[in-house]
């Protein structure tokens, strides 16, 4: 990992091609207004239908360069198996060590697939430990080979965490306006040739390429609804918002 500006705004999935679904529009608009952005992938795909690691791992770097991030790495955690375990808090607790970002966008901690709420899950933890002073200066844990070289990082704690909500059938505490990135959002999602492509392999599970469009279009403009807007993203936090004006709030009630 090349040394670099802290990030702004980091966003953790299990999957190469999870952020792009789920929250690309607001890493891209972000980036526009100057703001560092990054990507980690928890696992390099190798479980897939379609397509191989390697060419998830092309076509991630071509996604990045859409939405315009400073940074993407991917960890070698078993794809299928995001399991919330020491040894895997710590491999993301050195990339937060290393990119300190100030905000955290994690999956919503519930939903269909096993290593997308493991991955809410892991995230959360692996922050909190983040910010331990003394990680890796105690003993009594078995501790993989490299805790040395995490614990000479010092400690960083995101300031905000943010849960990307799109795979979960939840209200949304605010929704994110990204009617004017939402065309490099879908074109950034199907970067991923190999899953997106009109082929053989899949064909019973995956839609076509031009209902990929239509499914994107379809949520952004139900969230853009909620708030007012063409097209949106949805998030939740757990914190209660508070707010100094009222005649500031945005979208309307009536």
């Amino acid at each position: 990992m090349s040394e670099q500006a802290a990030l702004d705004i980091l966003a953790i999935a299990a999957h190469r091609d999870d952020v792009e679904q789920t929250c690309g529009g607001v890493l891209l608009k972000s980036a526009e207004r100057g703001q560092q952005t990054g990507i980690l992938d928890l696992t390099q795909g190798e479980m897939g239908t379609r397509g191989t690691a390697e060419e998830r791992g092309r076509e991630a770097q071509k996604a990045a360069r859409i939405l315009k991030v400073a940074w993407r790495g991917a960890l070698d955690i078993p794809d299928g198996r995001v399991e919330n375990t020491w040894e895997n808090r710590l491999k993301i607790v050195r990339v937060l060590r290393e990119q300190r970002p100030r905000v955290v966008i994690l999956p919503y901690w519930q939903g269909r697939h096993p290593d997308h709420y493991n991955c809410s899950t892991l995230g959360y933890e692996a922050c909190f430990l983040s910010g331990l002073t003394k990680l890796g200066k105690t003993h009594g844990f078995t501790e993989p080979e490299d805790l040395d070289a995490i614990a000479a990082l010092a400690p960083h704690r995101p300031y905000k965490i943010v849960y990307a909500s799109l795979y979960y059938d939840v209200r949304p505490t605010f929704v994110v306006d990204i009617s004017a990135e939402f065309e490099r959002k879908v074109d950034s999602l199907l970067a991923y040739q190999s899953q997106y492509d009109d082929q053989a392999a899949g064909s019973g599970l995956f839609p076509m390429r031009d209902e990929v469009r239509k499914r994107l279009e379809t949520m952004a403009a139900h969230y853009g609804l909620l708030g007012g807007v063409k097209y949106a993203e949805p998030f939740v936090q757990k914190e209660v918002r508070v707010e100094d004006d009222l005649l500031a709030i945005p979208v309307k009630s009536l």
